[in-house]
């Protein structure tokens, strides 16, 4: 009677300590035992050796509480941030932590094991870890550690937890273990080093013998695919069991029961095939058909089930062609460098990975390159739902990889535990050993081919492009495919094109990857900075404080130009917008690249602050373009055309060569290709029409051009050329510009000059005067079309601007069409110019006529045509040349010609006045 008391009693007191602990039974045979709220903690402050004092009093060791899953930031420990928003280098490199704490701390907590977990395998799943865990049970530590930044970190404390309470004590330490380079899965730049635990926190219970991993391998030739069961035998002999396998796609089961195993004691590796019933069903990003496999291992008197996902599809290249089952492939993608603003750590559940992927789907995007790190198991889940070709790295950016064995090590331990954890994915597609990685290129290679060896689900390449030598040794033998920005023939993204050569529409990268012999992807194409948005500041609620953001509001502040932000922000990434579809068509255009990696559709906020995106780091429009007008560019299936040049004269004739990008799931038959071109208030001006074409799989260029003379334009214009399919929704357009081929002469009542002494001459005459000096004359900074690259705190030094900022309703533009910022038509001028800074001679914001956007680190007032009194005239001063070679640059001819207008007319008074001491700063004085 005692006995059966006490039993009850224990019962009781079991219970009663389970109600502040989660226990779920599932009909795997397995249970688990949520660790997920409150645990006790402390900042490390113990010498090695003296974990005895948190054992004999715990009370006085953990005197705080933290909630997990979080991390310290979450909760507010660690060294509050002391940082002012100013605008310094040191603040404006990246977000900063509001508290940040890098070294030891300990997490403690009460559990109850219960009864029924008697004789089990117990084991602790700590879902991801920033870098290091050490496990305690009642004060004994447990022999394995936790050292993975892409995979959970998982203990057996079976030898420890027998039924009733125990203390759980974990240790983490999130100091830097080995030297992996700067890559985003250890980095102040997007993710914090945080400390703590996210994702699952759990107690799982399982039978003696029970699966540990299941590995499926498709064989689509055989119809069939191969399981490897990892079978754990723990009750210390040899028995005999059964496994079951079963694959199901929607009412389609295709199975394998009571297969006979002898087990011996320890791990079994058992290699299994099922043959698959029915048509097979691939995936893909237009049908992403998923297969479940259910694995279920007997034995005496028990049973554990697993459930794994997998699906059948065949990435594999036809020379410098990717292939998705046996289709040509395009990459259209971009990079996910661990940007979370709110918590600086990833989503671990997969509702916050759908605004990531449905956001990159919605502008176009087929692909995500996730920059030196391993998502978690819930960015795969939804990737593998949604059709997503992932590349994932090894949490690697290292200079000297392969020279210091400890990392070295620490790599290839992390790439068996990214197989084994998400090696089933089908949207795992690519894996890459690192970023821009340099050192032992060998070691690398025999990495590569050490996991090809192992497990062939993806296609591999060494590196995500390297200065290593230069550019002639790549791609390697080991490569599958090749990733770059540059080959030994030539550039292949526009950051080194289209700056330097005038804008042309019929070219792509055809010489530069000629003779190449695996697929191409180009290389962070793009990096076309973005001004920031200062509204953005008030998202910033969670763990990171935007000081960079806050300084760049101060300074603004400070020079009066706060009403200019959000005009910045929309003109400077317009003109990223418009480069980032030139960069995207011209990756389309070229028939043996295979897809690009943006750098980015979203921003960086690292690095310097590299605001890049057209979206922000949240996943949120800045409203630059709408997802519809992105995708005209940027789709399955994109009309494109060639033509030689973006400015015309209404003599000559426009020409241009159709061409459809067709990389969708099917090829488009007897299709209809409709062109046209529309000027002011959408008159058409030119049509036609091409029937019964086959849009072959690929790049297919159309058998028909447009050619169409533009005499219908009498003045100056900006055209919009669409061309689009018939009963789809694939259009594009380009705009062009046409100028009268010939313009009135310079009325009588203005002076247009080169020459400083004879402009002062007129307006001491009391004359209007269009100066315009030679560029190399005058005080400023480099004239470009280009934005500044990245980032000018990363960058400093780089010459140029962020563009032009433009009232079009101007009646200086009144004969020169012009949008609110550059546009292809700016080219020539932007680039024979010299940017006046207005600071440095007294001017001020009301004498500018087009202003420049000074890139955020320096913020000045800039600008390239400026008006003023002086003397007894009127001055209008134009630093873009209108005045070399004038017949044969009509843009330059025409904006003389709006410009001398302006001047003629009554709207062309100037309030601002010029002294003569600034007016003389402006020209530069030949050295002596």
């Amino acid at each position: 009677m005692k006995k059966i008391l006490f039993t009850c009693l224990f019962q009781l007191i079991l219970i009663s300590g389970m109600l502040g602990q989660e226990k779920n039974t599932t009909a795997t045979g397995e249970e688990v035992i949520n660790l997920a709220g409150a645990w006790s903690f402390r900042i490390d402050s113990l010498k090695t050796g003296e974990q005895e004092k948190w054992y004999n009093k715990p009370a006085l060791f953990f005197n705080q509480k933290i909630k997990l899953p979080g991390t310290t930031d979450d909760a507010g420990f660690g060294n509050p941030l002391q940082l002012k928003p100013v605008l310094k280098r040191e603040v404006m490199l990246h977000l900063w932590r509001k508290f940040s704490y890098v070294g030891a701390a300990w997490y403690q907590k009460e559990v109850i094991i219960p009864a029924s977990w008697n004789n089990r395998q117990v084991s602790l799943l700590l879902e991801r870890v920033i870098w290091q865990t050490d496990v305690w049970v009642d004060g004994k530590k447990v022999n394995t550690q936790g050292e993975s930044l892409s995979a959970p970190h998982d203990f057996d404390l079976s030898p420890f937890f027998k039924p009733g309470k125990h203390t759980l004590t974990v240790k983490i330490d999130n100091s830097k273990k080995f030297d992996i380079g700067d890559g985003h899965a250890y980095s102040a730049e997007t993710q914090i080093i945080w400390n703590g635990v996210i994702g699952k926190i759990q107690l799982v219970s399982k039978p003696g013998v029970y699966l540990k991993n299941t590995q499926v391998f498709t064989e689509e030739k055989l119809n069939r695919i191969k399981v490897v069961s990892e079978i754990d035998n723990k009750l210390g002999k040899n028995l005999r069991s059964a496994l079951s396998l079963t694959a199901v796609n929607g009412e389609t089961k295709s199975e394998k029961s009571n297969i006979p195993l002898s087990l011996k004691a320890g791990e079994n590796i058992i290699v299994s095939y099922i043959d698959i019933k029915g048509p097979i069903k691939k995936w893909d990003e237009f049908n992403p058909a998923l297969y479940n496999l259910h694995a279920s291992i007997k034995s005496a008197n028990s049973t554990h089930s697993t459930t794994t996902r997998f699906a059948f599809r065949t990435l594999s290249s036809k020379g410098p062609q990717l292939l998705i089952n046996n289709r040509p492939l395009f990459l259209r993608g971009t990079l996910e460098c661990n940007i979370f603003p709110l918590t600086g750590y990833p989503p671990m559940e997969k509702e916050g990975w759908r605004k990531v992927f449905e956001s990159a789907k919605n502008y176009g995007l087929n692909h995500l390159r996730f920059h030196s790190w391993c998502p978690p198991e819930a960015a795969f889940e939804m990737a593998d739902e949604m059709g997503f070709y992932l590349q994932v790295e090894l949490p690697a950016w290292s200079l000297k990889i392969g020279t210091d064995k400890l990392a070295d090590d620490f790599f290839d331990r992390e790439a068996g535990r990214m197989i084994r954890y998400y090696g089933n994915h089908p949207s795992f597609c690519f894996w890459s050993m690192g970023n821009e990685m340099q050192g032992n290129m060998k070691w690398l290679s025999d990495e590569v081919i050490k996991l090809k060896s192992v497990d062939n689900r993806r296609m591999y390449t060494t590196t995500s492009y390297t200065f290593e030598k230069g550019f002639g040794d790549w791609p390697l033998a080991a490569d599958d495919y090749f990733i770059t920005q540059r080959t030994k023939k030539g550039w292949v993204r526009g950051q080194g094109i289209f700056d330097v050569e005038a804008p042309s529409f019929n070219k792509d990268y055809t010489k530069s990857v000629d003779s190449l012999p695996v697929p191409l992807i180009t290389h962070e194409i793009g990096q076309y900075a973005v001004y920031p948005n200062i509204n953005e500041i008030a998202k910033y609620t969670g763990v990171l404080a935007p000081l960079n953001f806050t300084a760049i509001k101060d300074d603004l502040a400070r020079k009066n130009m706060t009403a200019f932000a959000s005009d910045f922000t929309n003109a400077s990434g317009k003109l990223a917008v418009l480069l980032y579809k030139e960069e995207i068509e011209r990756a389309l255009k070229t028939k043996n690249v295979s897809g690009f990696q943006l750098l980015d559709l979203h921003d960086f906020p690292g690095q310097g602050t590299a605001l890049v995106g057209v979206l922000d780091a949240f996943w949120d429009s800045k409203g630059l373009i709408k997802p519809v007008d992105f995708r005209k560019f940027c789709a399955p299936v994109v009309p494109l055309i060639r033509f030689e040049k973006a400015t015309y004269t209404n003599n000559e004739v426009f020409k241009a060569q159709i061409e459809v990008a067709n990389y969708g799931a099917i090829p488009l038959k007897n299709a209809t290709v409709v062109w046209q071109i529309t000027g002011d208030e959408g008159v058409v001006l030119a049509s036609g029409k091409i029937s019964g074409v086959n849009i072959h799989l690929g790049n297919s260029a159309l058998a028909e051009n447009i050619s169409t003379t533009l005499t219908k334009v009498t003045s100056a214009q900006k055209l919009n050329v669409s061309v689009s399919i018939e009963n789809t929704t694939y259009q594009n357009n380009w705009s062009i510009w046409v100028y009268p081929e010939k313009v009135n002469p310079i009325p009588e009542d203005v002076v247009f000059t080169t020459d400083y002494n004879e402009a002062l001459l007129a307006l001491e005459q009391g004359k209007k005067v269009l100066l315009n000096p030679a560029k190399e004359k005058i005080n400023g900074v480099e004239g470009k079309f280009v934005q500044v690259f990245w980032s000018p705190v990363h960058f400093p030094n780089q010459p140029g601007t962020m563009g032009l900022l433009v009232d079009p309703k101007h009646p200086a533009f009144e004969n020169f069409p012009t949008d609110n910022h550059t546009d292809w038509q700016w080219w020539d001028l932007c680039k024979k110019s010299t940017t006046l800074v207005l600071d440095s001679i007294g001017l001020s914001p009301s004498a500018i006529v087009v202003r420049n956007i000074d890139n955020f680190f320096k913020n000045r007032n800039m600008s390239s045509v400026v008006e003023a009194k002086l003397g007894n005239g009127k001055l209008l001063l134009c630093t873009m040349d209108l005045h070399t070679d004038i017949n044969n640059r009509p843009v330059a001819r025409q904006l003389k010609y709006s410009l001398l207008g302006y001047i003629h007319s009554s709207k062309f008074n100037p309030v601002t006045v010029l002294d003569m001491r600034n007016f003389q700063k402006i020209e530069k004085k030949a050295k002596q």
